[in-house]
């Protein structure tokens, strides 16, 4: 066993077989696994059992997913990831969309699964040898506490969603490729149908308060990438 686990998560899968075998993988790799194979049940396991990580079918006898992954995000910004059998694009969307910050295609492979909540693991815990805050104007994002302000406003932010956030800033100025933001984030190659940088970039819009319409602050180059514009947060 080693100790590079979340340490507690809370595994939502109806198929007991399936949660058991999951549930034994990560636990060998220093995780505590809580299992419910409710949705109508995940909420109250969740508050009660105060996990580090979600990993949440999206078919579930109770409540869908979907339903769970929104209610958890109301009152958590705890990192959900979505376990889903189908290879449909929008379903992957949907679940992002919900405030999901990863998803992993059944069959479930655990080594894929496990690598996925360690680099999560990663994006939680700031390497303390480089810069911990960013400013631009009257936006501030200091990643020691995980906290972003706008005009002195604090900003919730799910953890996909600031860590593509800081990933932008420190490449203030720069365009970044979904290719360059997918090998960051997650470490796997942009398959051209994935569109959850899309996904991701417009929530940020809207929490930032850019136009979506005609985004500035986090601009679009055609054909090439994302720009985080660092002139374009001045009061």
């Amino acid at each position: 066993m080693d100790n590079l686990g979340f340490g507690k998560v809370l595994l939502v899968e109806d198929d007991e077989r399936l949660a058991g075998l999951i549930a034994h993988f990560l636990s060998q790799h220093g995780f505590e696994v809580l299992q419910v194979h409710r949705g109508d049940l995940a909420l109250a396991a969740f508050l009660d059992f105060k996990p580090k990580i979600v990993v949440l079918d999206l078919m579930l006898p109770g409540q869908s997913g979907l339903h769970v992954c929104r209610e958890i995000r109301s009152v958590s910004d705890t990192p959900i990831v979505i376990l889903t059998a189908k290879e449909d694009d929008l379903d992957h969307i949907l679940g992002l969309e919900s405030g999901a910050d990863d998803y992993v295609i059944k069959p479930i492979k655990p080594p894929v699964l496990l690598a996925r909540l360690r680099a999560l693991q990663r994006r939680q815990t700031p390497d303390s040898t480089v810069c911990s805050s960013l400013e631009f104007g009257h936006l501030s994002i200091d990643r020691s506490c995980r906290e972003v302000r706008l005009a002195g406003e604090g900003i919730e932010l799910t953890t996909m969603e600031f860590e593509l956030l800081w990933l932008l800033a420190s490449a203030a100025g720069k365009i970044l490729s979904r290719d360059d933001i997918l090998n960051r984030m997650r470490g796997i190659a942009f398959d051209g149908l994935n569109r959850s940088v899309d996904v991701y970039i417009s929530k940020l819009r809207g929490k930032l308060k850019d136009n979506p319409r005609e985004p500035v602050c986090i601009k679009t180059i055609w054909g090439k990438g994302y720009l985080f514009n660092p002139f374009a947060w001045e009061l």
